[in-house]
């Protein structure tokens, strides 16, 4: 499996996720940019998980069956279906069938990991795939995936 980097122009990786990008501000989905996509992928899918939370990975956003791009756009709506996306489908996490960005109890800080896949295939899922489901899925189709990692206190 070859290598995928994932960055965004909004923080650096292992840095502070902004409040804009968070449940204490707007909330709002981060612009992602990927490089090194294999030529062969055909959807992407992006789960978000706080590795910090008491549930082990617990997901804040899913998406999937993207297209396959070098950017995945910022402010992604709420919202199951996204026609406007290649009909992207979000699923059910902390954010059902949106993102839901930090929102650590207290204002501690947690660490968060926006996964992305590059898959062989579309996977149309229903949106009411939650994150085991969608991981199964993805079994026998990632292409490739990359991390870019974050926090927030």
């Amino acid at each position: 499996m070859s290598s995928l980097t994932v960055t965004s122009p909004s923080f650096a990786n292992g840095g502070q996720i902004p409040l804009l990008h968070t449940g204490f501000g707007a909330d709002c989905s981060p612009q992602l940019e990927l490089s090194g996509l294999s030529s062969q992928a055909v959807s992407l899918a992006v789960v978000l998980c706080d590795m910090d939370h008491p549930i082990p990975a617990y997901p804040h956003w899913l998406i999937w069956d993207l297209p396959a791009a070098l950017v995945i756009p910022g402010n992604i709506p709420p919202g199951a279906a996204l026609p406007a996306l290649g009909g992207a489908v979000q699923g059910v996490a902390y954010g059902k069938n949106r993102y839901r960005g930090p929102k650590p109890p207290f204002h501690w800080s947690h660490r968060y990991h926006f996964t992305v896949y590059a898959l062989d295939c579309r996977l149309s899922l229903p949106p009411t795939t939650r994150r085991r489901q969608l991981l199964a899925a993805m079994q026998g189709h990632i292409l490739q995936q990359g991390q870019l990692a974050g926090h927030y206190r």
